[in-house]
């Protein structure tokens, strides 16, 4: 399982590389206002779709299906029933498609009511949405592949395909000259990526014979099951994307910034997510799913208790930077060109904020995975629909008041909700038997994560002091100086302290 880990989070960690490299590029040339705040609402929509169907609901809901198929009627029988799948996203796909073109000033009207009080904004993120629109019918292919990959454990392609949209992006902004505006650049930037992750994916699916192929469409035994889990679980799984979504929503209607404010704390705080979070729920997903079909209930505790003690130990010192120093890491990365110091202190708040909620994200798809494993994706939809009444219930009390952050914070509550109801569930059903070393391994990543936030809290104004003479990026320099340290002494201590006690043999 470590090895599929680390391989779905190297690929995964060159995507965040990028897509910092990409955000970089936006601030300079977009900044932090108007034109940013429309791309990034043509942006959201198909990352969105991407969270909750690529990397949630097909996943959850296909990978058992496969493994169940292929393990009862063999492989052949398991690919025909992914053709037929696949067959029939891909013409919904199509009509969806044509339906949202013509209606696009409806569906920004939905997804940002605000911008309807300025006109121009409203219009451009109308034009930049109805470029990137398409990208869905794309990367809905590269999905379903790469799902498909990862039900046979291959899992390199589908994690790497997202390092091509940064590079289609920034390559467009390279070019402004050859669009009618730089946010026009980017937008063309996304849909041409599209194309190009439907080949990679097209030619690894190929490779490893399990290639999506359009057959005529048939309801037979295992569509019928997919789609009778598949609706639940794009909701048990899409709980914390549609309180991002809600986030950009009600900061359409905060003044002009608020929108940028958010994505770009959403960009930082989505990087442990998809380092740890995706990674680690792929492949315990495809782990438990197999044992299960196998009726090993003891290999599928153990892999779900080696995926949680993985969690832990990767995403607490994302959490202990994102509390001690969210505004020099927002500083570093962001602020030059149109990007300035007051939009940095915006975007900290908001990254704090959602900070708060990390551990609880980071570790939703462990428990997830219990119940879809076993074919209940009812559960965690119901779970997810109570947390999410509780998020937008505190964002409606909040957004006024604390703008942003308020937002952020509502997130953050809302996960912890949706983690802690799923525990206690999937406990008294007897559907989870986690090890009883995890309450100890837990205790020592947390206390060493807040040693290391301390040291990186008391660190910051030295650091900004050493590197203030510096000629090339002396803020990214402090960051990466706070950082480097603080990293160095958390592997020190938690792995010192893990081996001496026993506990690092939950890593393994």
């Amino acid at each position: 399982m470590l090895k599929n880990i680390l391989s779905v989070g190297g690929y995964t960690l060159i995507s965040r590389i990028t897509g910092f490299v990409r955000d970089i590029v936006l601030a300079a040339v977009l900044g932090a206002g108007a034109i940013m705040d429309a791309f990034s609402v043509a942006l959201r929509l198909p990352n969105h779709f991407r969270a909750i169907f690529g990397e949630g609901a097909v996943n959850q809901a296909y990978v058992p299906t496969y493994a169940l198929i292929a393990e009862k009627d063999g492989r052949e029988a398991a690919n025909l029933f992914a053709d037929r799948l696949f067959t029939i996203q891909l013409i919904v796909q199509i009509v969806l498609l044509a339906l949202a073109l013509p209606l696009m000033p409806w569906l920004v009207t939905v997804l940002a009511p605000g911008f309807t009080k300025d006109p121009a904004v409203f219009e451009l993120a109308v034009a930049l949405t109805r470029i990137t629109f398409p990208y869905l019918l794309f990367v809905t292919m590269v999905t379903f592949l790469g799902a498909t990959l990862n039900a046979v454990e291959r899992y390199a392609a589908f994690a790497a395909a997202p390092i091509l949209l940064n590079v289609f992006i920034v390559a467009a902004l390279a070019v402004p000259f050859l669009f009618p505006s730089a946010a026009h650049a980017a937008a063309w930037g996304v849909a041409i990526s599209g194309i190009a992750q439907w080949a990679l994916l097209y030619v690894a699916a190929r490779r490893a014979g399990v290639s999506g192929k359009v057959v005529r469409p048939r309801m037979d035994a295992g569509v019928r099951h997919f789609l009778k889990v598949f609706g639940p679980a794009v909701i048990g799984s899409a709980g914390v994307q549609i309180a991002i979504f809600t986030d950009g929503i009600i900061a359409s209607l905060l003044p002009r910034g608020g929108y940028a404010a958010l994505y770009y704390a959403e960009r930082l705080y989505q990087l442990p997510l998809g380092l740890i979070a995706i990674a680690v729920g792929t492949v315990a997903l495809s782990a438990m799913s197999r044992a299960i079909a196998r009726g090993d209930e003891a290999a599928a505790n153990r892999a779900q208790s080696r995926a949680i003690a993985i969690s832990l130990a990767a995403s607490a010192p994302f959490v202990a930077a994102f509390v001690a120093v969210p505004d020099m890491m927002i500083a570093g990365l962001f602020q030059r060109g149109e990007f300035d110091a007051t939009a940095s202190a915006a975007a900290g708040a908001v990254l704090f904020a959602y900070a708060l909620g990390l551990p609880a994200i980071v570790m939703i798809r462990t428990q997830v995975s219990a119940f879809q494993a076993r074919g209940d994706t009812m559960t965690p939809m119901l779970v997810a629909l109570a947390a999410i009444a509780c998020n937008v219930a505190i964002k409606l009390l909040l957004w006024r008041d604390w703008g942003a952050p308020g937002l952020a914070l509502a997130t953050a509550a809302g996960a912890w909700v949706n983690l802690i109801v799923l525990f206690v569930l999937a406990r008294r059903r007897g559907l989870t038997a986690l090890d009883r070393r995890l309450p100890g391994f837990a205790a020592i990543i947390c206390g060493v994560a807040a040693i290391c936030g301390l040291l990186a809290w008391w660190g910051k104004p030295l650091a900004l002091k050493l590197t203030a003479a510096l000629p090339f990026e002396p803020r990214l320099m402090a960051v990466l100086l706070v950082s480097s340290v603080a990293a160095l002494l958390y592997a020190v201590l938690a792995g010192g302290l893990l081996k001496v006690t026993g506990l690092l043999r939950l890593l393994r």
